[in-house]
């Protein structure tokens, strides 16, 4: 996974603000309403911003007008009447003389996409990306970037600033590539305006994108999802609650923890520990007795502040820790992370800081592989409110804790990648009233260790979106995770078979979901592969089947039964595209048969729209599957050039 800052902080500590541009008597437009936005053709289109409370106004589009009138807290929202493709128009709002305006809005199909890194993943990083710049302007081809804002409670707006950009060689290059390449395919074909819209967070799971109603059914993350609605109506209270969470964690696995506690205290004497300059693991770091240590070690380290710093300083930066961090600012509990590629960026409230000396004190929990504040110095400063960034001395006291292995410290339920529903709150609900044509989830590789729950999760999170956006039947289109890790010398158990399973499952048990087939694509030494042209355009042709209704195959070919004929065992496959075929060989890859857990490879050979296993139907074979492994090798296709999908299915 990528580096990435930690956003805890910045959850939109006080989320109750419904953050408006401006001040709530100001006329203004939502920021999803921008100069060269798309809007989505044949459906009631809402337009919603701030005015004077009370006060009424008109917005016009396209020869439309609406009157409406901003409520008691200086919000309002009006509906126009569904629109055909075209434009460009442009947008207005009026009000007791004030008039605000958009330019060069188009009314055509709007594409939500969002999910994890390789959803996020950049035009200019992808395969041949070269060959879009020389494609030159398409004024009927849009995109919308979110930015990345992990929220508390459920936001009104878009963190800012928000620009919809029109394609052209020079922006092509910061567009989500496969959202680019589905929107670009799909817009050559439907001859429509196409605007796309991007929300996406690498590492994260998808937890952290379900809205807190939704995922509260679920038993698991009722609790979490309280604690983090209790952190954004009173972020202090949040904080001291999961302190007292953390701090009975690590009194119930730690014997020293009580003990050790006391080292937070800004007025304990650590002169007598080691001195180190942390850059990377403890265990290089020559510090005596850290050398072969997996456990918990105590970092501290001081720095004096002006007053005018005191007041103004509200963040701590700490770079990236492995593993487990607990941080502490003169004895306040600030937060703590779970992940060792993520940058620590921890909100300090006020008053923390004070005048004189600072102290903060760290307790790390190594995760088995090296240890310790892995960042450069550089990338520890305590942060102020102006942007400005005071450096942390590069000199750190450090202590050895308890030793300990094979823990894993629970993060705070609002701790990015792992947070639950924050990033819905701050990225998808601000989109609410907006409509979309379609939704694209590239998402998985952060849930492949609970595939089982992913069956849950997945068909949670689709439900959740319509619901919220209104739309019943909005399309869905999943790219099942791509091929990755170690290649496979004999058959066992697979996490990312078995979320690619129930990514299938998801999509074969909803009437308007689709599925992208994406096993050939992939790079078994780069979980981000960057051949993103073909993923975008297999999601485009789902697209077609599913969101518009065309007459052709929407996916790869699929497995739908394993029966028994004599001595053989015969897979029936739909969606060939006109018969099976396989490359490099006259037999087909990856086949097994299994007798309850254990499993053996098979001989396999098409026949058709059916793969036939020779002699395969023993007595005690109950089950086959194909592909099942984290980077199979496989040379199974349809006529139509598209892999066939991964499967486990029972012998009848």
């Amino acid at each position: 996974m990528e580096t990435t800052r930690l956003a805890v902080p910045l959850l939109a500590l006080a989320a109750g603000c419904a953050c408006l541009p401006a001040q709530a008597a100001d006329l203004g437009l939502a920021r999803i309403f921008s100069d060269h936005a798309v809007l989505q053709r044949d459906e009631p289109i809402a337009v919603w911003g701030t005015a004077a409370a009370g006060h009424k106004l008109a917005v016009t589009l396209a020869g439309h007008t609406v009157n409406g009138s901003a409520d008691a807290h200086g919000k309002w929202k009006v509906q126009l009447p569904p629109q055909p493709a075209g434009g460009p128009y442009t947008l207005m709002v009026t009000s007791d003389g004030q008039t605000v305006s958009r330019a060069d809005i188009l009314v055509g199909d709007v594409y939500l996409c969002s999910g994890q890194s390789n959803m996020e993943f950049l035009q200019r990083q992808a395969t041949n990306a070269g060959a879009a710049v020389y494609a030159g302007r398409n004024e009927q081809l849009r995109f919308l970037n979110v930015q990345k804002n992990s929220a508390a409670l459920p936001q009104d707006e878009l963190k800012g600033p928000v620009q919809w950009t029109v394609v052209t060689p020079e922006t092509v290059g910061d567009a989500s590539a496969v959202c680019y390449y589905m929107a670009r395919s799909l817009q050559a074909s439907q001859k429509v305006p196409v605007g796309f819209v991007n929300a996406s967070w690498g590492g994260t799971t998808i937890q952290s994108w379900i809205g807190g109603e939704s995922l509260r059914t679920l038993d698991t993350y009722k609790a979490g999802v309280a604690a983090v609605a209790q952190y954004g109506l009173d972020p202090a209270a949040g904080m001291r609650a999961e302190d007292a969470r953390n701090d009975a964690w690590w009194r119930a696995h730690d014997p020293q923890a009580a003990a050790q506690r006391a080292w937070i205290a800004p007025g304990f004497d650590d002169s007598a520990w080691p001195t180190v300059t942390p850059g990377g693991s403890w265990k290089d770091s020559g510090v005596a007795g850290f050398k072969d240590f997996d456990g918990v070690a105590w970092y501290r380290t001081t720095v004096t502040l002006t007053d005018t710093q005191a007041k103004a300083a509200n963040m701590v930066h700490l770079g990236p820790v492995d593993t487990y961090d607990t941080t502490w600012v003169n004895g306040v509990y600030v937060g703590g992370a779970s992940t060792s590629w993520m940058w620590r960026d921890y909100a300090v409230p006020a008053g923390v800081f004070k005048p004189g000396r600072n102290v903060i004190a760290m307790r790390v929990l190594s995760g088995g592989q090296g240890g310790g504040m892995s960042g450069p110095a550089s990338s520890r400063s305590i942060g102020m409110a102006d942007g400005q960034a005071i450096p942390l001395p590069a000199a750190w006291k450090v202590q050895r804790g308890s030793a300990l292995k094979g823990l894993s410290v629970p993060p705070a339920p609002w701790d990015v990648p792992t947070s639950l529903t924050t990033l819905y709150n701050g990225m998808i609900a601000p989109l609410v009233g907006y409509k979309f044509k379609l939704a694209a989830w590239y998402q998985g590789e952060s849930n492949a260790d609970a595939a089982l729950e992913y069956r849950a999760l997945l068909p949670l999170l689709m439900r959740d979106w319509r619901q919220r956006f209104a739309e019943p039947a909005l399309p869905f289109l999943v790219v099942q995770l791509t091929s990755y890790g170690a290649p496979a010398k004999a058959p066992g158990k697979s996490g990312w078979a078995e979320l690619r399973d129930a990514q299938a499952y998801a999509v074969a048990h909803d009437a308007h979901a689709g599925l992208a087939v994406t096993l050939d694509v992939g790079d078994r030494f780069d979980i981000h592969p960057t051949q993103k042209t073909l993923v975008g355009e297999r999601l485009a042709r789902a697209a077609r089947a599913v969101a518009y209704g065309a007459h052709e195959v929407p996916g790869s070919p699929t497995a739908v039964s394993a029966t028994r004929s004599g001595n053989d065992i015969v897979i029936a496959f739909k969606d060939t595209g006109g018969g099976l075929a396989t490359y490099s060989s006259d037999r087909a890859l990856a086949f097994e048969t299994c007798t309850a857990a254990a499993c053996r490879y098979a001989e396999a050979r098409v026949a058709g729209d059916t793969v036939v296993l020779p002699g395969a139907a023993t007595a005690d074979v109950t089950r086959v599957r194909y592909a099942w492994a984290d980077a199979p090798f496989v040379n199974l296709f349809g006529a139509d050039d598209l892999p066939a999908a991964p499967f486990q299915l029972d012998v009848k």
